[in-house]
């Protein structure tokens, strides 16, 4: 279990009640505290948050339009599911909008931000983390380039997805998955996005999210497997 943590990036602190709910919430279903197919209660995470009904209202219906819950009339609402053939859309969503975002950031970013992606790099050498640190680090890294990017309408588009690919990390990968190869691969990200070269960097981010992925489609090729190697 992951003990690293990480402030909100400047300039994207919740800037409400609500802000603040959703990102709890939303951490919760992520890591798999609240699991797909579990009941959500308003009462009780009134009570566990101790925020007040309208700010949890609020970031439900936030995580219901980025289908994180689902509301089902007459029985409640549920944490969603991840559907098999949803990964082609959420990856290809990142395959197009991740390099997109490094383009933009290679033209608009600043030293100041590429200062701060290699000093997060440096954290990963800490014998002490273990891969779920390493996510959390390679998320600050995704983070620093979409800041970069000048545009929060993708930086908002790909938090949400990044969380989504996040719970599949943790649905499938978390006790199988090696994170230290996927980190290092943001160093030659760097390099690209210190030297502005848009096009290098666009093609490493498009290499990076994909290797994702097809980690990704293995595991799930392989649970769906299973059963059906034990029956024969």
């Amino acid at each position: 279990m992951s003990t690293l943590e990480l402030p909100p990036l400047a300039g994207h602190e919740p800037e409400s009640l609500a802000d603040e709910a959703y990102r709890s919430l939303r951490s919760k279903i992520v890591r798999l505290d609240f699991a797909p197919g579990d009941v959500l209660k308003e009462d009780e995470l009134r009570a566990s948050l101790d925020l007040g009904r309208t700010p949890i209202r609020e970031a439900l219906l936030r995580l219901q339009r980025e289908h994180f819950v689902t509301v089902i009339p007459r029985r409640g609402m549920f944490v969603s599911g991840i559907e098999v053939d949803e990964l082609s859309m959420l990856f290809e969503t990142r395959t197009v909008l991740e390099p997109y975002a490094a383009r933009l950031a290679a033209l608009r970013g600043t030293a100041a931000q590429w200062d701060d992606m290699e000093a997060t790099l440096a954290r990963t050498d800490d014998p002490a983390l273990d891969d779920e640190d390493q996510l959390a680090l390679d998320r600050r890294c995704h983070e620093i380039i979409w800041a970069a990017s000048g545009n929060r309408f993708l930086w908002d588009t790909l938090d949400m997805l990044y969380a989504q690919s996040d719970r599949l990390w943790h649905l499938y990968l978390a006790d199988v998955a090696d994170m230290g190869h996927a980190v290092d691969e943001h160093q030659a990200i760097l390099a690209a996005l210190r030297n502005e070269d848009g096009d290098a960097v666009a093609s490493l981010v498009e290499t990076h999210v994909q290797g994702f992925d097809t980690q990704i489609r293995s595991a799930v090729t392989s649970r769906l497997a299973a059963p059906l190697a034990q029956d024969a």
